[in-house]
């Protein structure tokens, strides 16, 4: 199929098939003409690559990971590269997390001077 045609069928843009081929993580095989042409197996590559991406694993991750999600084989690698993701993922929530009760702080603090009626303290 074309990239059109696959773009339809995953749902996702040209533009980010594109991307993910410039990434290594979609081929494609070229007509004489130029016009790229997938197997249909890469609707399901594309699924899996948007659930990566939606997971928050980069790019040169997923490239590292999918090998694996087409075999099914689990290497000790692959197991160091999912916990150094996980703790990467971690770290992140442990900052948001902060800054929602610094934010929370915030919130209080401004509606009490509010309904006091006195100006919000800095």
């Amino acid at each position: 199929m074309r990239i059109g045609e696959l773009a339809a069928r995953a749902g996702v843009s040209v533009r980010a098939l594109r991307y993910y081929e410039e990434q290594n993580l979609l081929a494609s095989a070229r007509s004489p003409s130029g016009q790229r042409h997938y197997p249909d197996s890469a609707v399901d590559r594309v699924e899996v690559i948007q659930q990566l991406y939606a997971a928050g694993l980069p790019s040169r991750v997923i490239v590292e990971l999918l090998p694996s999600v087409e075999t099914g084989e689990v290497t000790p690698e692959l197991l160091v590269l999912l916990a150094a993701e996980r703790d990467r993922i971690d770290a992140q929530v442990g900052t948001l997390v902060r800054t929602r009760d610094r934010l929370d702080t915030i919130i209080t603090t401004a509606d009490t001077a509010r309904r006091a009626g006195l100006p919000c303290p800095r």
